[in-house]
């Protein structure tokens, strides 16, 4: 699809899909398709390129014994007819439910049409016979059609449960169709569908309404899109349908492994129709790292090479058809403030239990940390004296050093100070200028001497002194190193390696990213973690710009050197991590997400916790500039350095860099087919 618009989310692996609830009447094809017909057209304006109607929509569910009455049959045959003619005028393909006789059986179907085509017919396999259904009465199931072709409407088209309909324009868009009542048994045919490689999973259904019954629609339904990792479509029978007995609420859902996209109003007196981008990339990247769906394909090999594959064009519109799908800032950071509080206490926990854990089983007491007064240090020293408390241990068995440097500012090193001394650790305070220096002056570097030569080993020294007296204090005390370092800085190799802030005893952040890091300080103070006088340091330090602090700079007041203005925002480059770890998706599929995110800072849903002044928007060029300089430095110069972690948690899904975890890749990798595709792929503006 790269000849189409960067601009559409066609190109880029998402499909818009619409189902629809029509107003019906009961044995009324005429009416009933023209209904049909409207919402179709509606859909196709909206750019959807699959509409999904209700069970037997054509006919109404509730004709009951009408359903053997020669007039109805020949007027659904009339009317599937004319709606047929009509779709060539439609760029939709049109899913609609309909009853068809065959050798003198009746089947309850399910019937694709495209632009004048009826590309397949799928009849209902389980029909209920229970409770207030009985549709055996006038039907008969998938398994006793005889043949494999039918003749409806004038057309000729293959029949059978076993279809599964491929995009040959749109890559993998695969669609199957299942009834009703196919979905709710123990092994329903859209999961051997999935297996086969159908990403997007279709239901016509009618299912009555009572009371607790929308609520189970739902759960089924999202419930099966994460089972097969795809996408579940799902249109019930609403207003129209006969009360004799029942009632309808026309529910409508769209899922998408295990999410619920979209849900139409249900006992709507007008007709429904919602639609919602799928996102097929993210589903065949899912299903292509996990091993066991593919093993219970194998399992199932035999009967999943007996369905039937069918070719079809979709009516892919050449023009841009912008993205409608909310696409998250921060994939790390839920916006929704009840659903982060959750996020940040399960992660909070998950690092202390990892840490306890390494404690007991070394029979180690004390641990020995570097608090700079930043982010990381701040957090890794919060999961420090939350360890000590879960293990019944006192805070001062936490040795914590602040260590200042050539370039250490007086508000750094005042918030590290009140930290430890509110948190109750026990508070040290190293200079490491002097050995800094000596290190220098061993090494003839001008900076010994005075000389304004801020270079790579002038940074790295310092950072090594600092690692380096930590671990002879831990030898000392017989405690261990707690490292301090973040997902975000491995992934861009923003660590000195080795004897450096690379290297600790076990680290407690290292799956997690820069963004999170925030609100877990942030949830710590709001949920009252540790008193007032040390809310006043962490929202402090929260404050406070992100740097090394290893360049020096006229005012000492505060942190000049910034870390983001040479690896780029952390917000951004976060996104990025994100999807190319967690999905490895091409570079020109980030960069559309991300401007997506953030190209308008006055649209989507933000994090309250962000005030209006912090929060950015980023253009197309500015995204891909950095997002070139992420992948250079994840790709091409960083991972040696991760291929030596110490031992951390995993704290999410949305990854770990450790070799040993979900990230193993060579060393010596180039990154020019990434940066190639980048560039040849996003526009510069």
């Amino acid at each position: 699809m790269d000849d189409l618009p960067f601009d559409s989310l066609y190109r880029h692996g998402f499909a818009r899909v619409a189902v629809a609830v029509p107003r019906v009447r009961v044995a009324d094809p005429a009416y009933n398709a023209e209904q049909t017909v409207e919402l179709a057209t509606q859909a196709a304006a909206a750019g959807a390129v699959l509409t999904v109607f209700p069970e037997l929509g054509l006919s109404s569910y509730t004709a009951d014994d009408l359903f053997h009455q020669d007039a109805l049959d020949a007027a659904v045959e009339a009317s599937l007819a004319r709606l047929v003619a009509a779709s060539t005028d439609i760029d939709t393909v049109l899913v609609v439910g309909a009853p068809v006789r065959v050798h003198h059986r009746l089947f309850n179907c399910a019937i694709a049409i495209c632009r004048g085509i009826v590309l397949g017919v799928a009849p209902k396999s389980y029909l209920p016979n229970y409770r207030e259904f009985y549709e055996k009465r006038q039907f008969a199931a998938a398994r006793e059609a005889l043949d494999d072709h039918v003749t409806i409407a004038g057309h000729h088209a293959p029949f059978g449960s076993d279809l599964l309909f491929r995009a040959s324009n749109l890559d993998d868009f695969v669609f199957h169709l299942e009834i009703c009542e196919d979905g709710w048994v123990p092994l329903p045919p859209s999961g051997f569908a999935a297996l086969a490689g159908a990403t997007v999973l279709i239901n016509l259904s009618a299912s009555n309404i009572v009371i607790g019954k929308a609520d189970y629609r739902r759960s089924l339904c999202t419930s099966h899109s994460a089972r097969y990792l795809a996408a579940y479509l799902y249109s019930a029978a609403g207003t129209g349908e006969s009360t004799t007995d029942l009632a309808w609420d026309g529910q409508a859902l769209i899922c998408e492994n295990g999410d619920l996209l979209a849900e139409g109003e249900r006992f709507s007196d007008h007709p429904q129709l919602i639609t919602a981008d799928l996102d097929l990339r993210r589903l065949v990247a899912d299903r292509l790292r996990t091993t066991s769906f593919a093993d219970n394909v194998q399992d199932h090999r035999d009967r999943l090479a007996a369905l039937r594959h069918i070719d079809v064009r979709l009516p892919v519109p050449e023009a841009p058809v912008t993205l409608e799908r909310e696409i998250a800032r921060f994939p790390y950071v839920p916006a929704d403030p009840a659903l982060r509080n959750e996020r940040c206490a399960e992660v909070h926990h998950i690092q202390v239990e990892g840490l306890s854990t390494r404690l007991r089983a070394t029979g180690t007491e004390r641990v020995v940390i570097g608090v700079s007064g930043g982010l990381d240090s701040t957090q890794a020293l919060i999961v420090a004296a939350k360890t000590m408390d879960r293990l019944g241990l006192p805070r001062e068995n936490v040795l914590a050093y602040t260590m200042p440097g050539f370039a250490t500012s007086t508000r750094t090193r005042t918030d590290a100070h009140r930290l430890m001394a509110a948190l109750g650790v026990t508070a040290h305070e190293i200079d490491i200028s002097p050995s800094a220096t000596q290190m220098l002056r061993d090494l003839g570097h001008p900076a010994a001497d005075g000389a304004a030569v801020y270079d790579i080993t002038y940074e790295n020294v310092q950072a090594g002194e600092r690692t380096s007296h930590l671990f002879r204090l831990a030898n000392m005390h017989g405690a261990l190193v707690i490292g301090t370092g973040d997902l975000s800085e491995l992934a861009l190799g923003w660590c000195t390696f080795g004897v450096g802030d690379h290297m600790a005893h076990y680290s407690v952040n290292a799956s997690v990213p820069k963004t999170l890091i925030k609100y877990l300080i942030a949830w710590a103070v709001d949920t009252e973690q540790f008193g007032a006088d040390a809310n006043e340091a962490l929202s402090s330090i929260l404050r406070t710009e992100i740097s090394p602090e290893l360049i020096p700079h006229e005012d000492s007041s505060a942190p000049a050197q910034s870390s983001e203005a040479t690896v780029g925002p952390y917000e951004l480059q976060d996104f990025h991590l994100y999807y190319l770890l967690r999905f490895g998706y091409r570079p020109s599929r980030v960069a559309y997400l991300a401007r997506h995110a953030w190209s308008d800072s006055a649209t989507g849903r933000w994090p309250d916790l962000v005030p209006a002044d912090q929060r950015n928007a980023y253009d197309l060029a500015t995204i891909k500039h950095w997002l070139g300089e992420f992948l250079r430095r994840f790709v091409q110069t960083s991972q040696f350095k991760r291929s030596t972690l110490p031992n951390a948690p995993k704290v999410g899904s949305g990854g770990s860099l450790s070799p040993r975890g979900d990230w193993r890749a060579p060393s010596d990798a180039s990154a020019a087919a990434w940066l190639e595709e980048l560039d040849r792929n996003v526009p510069d503006a």
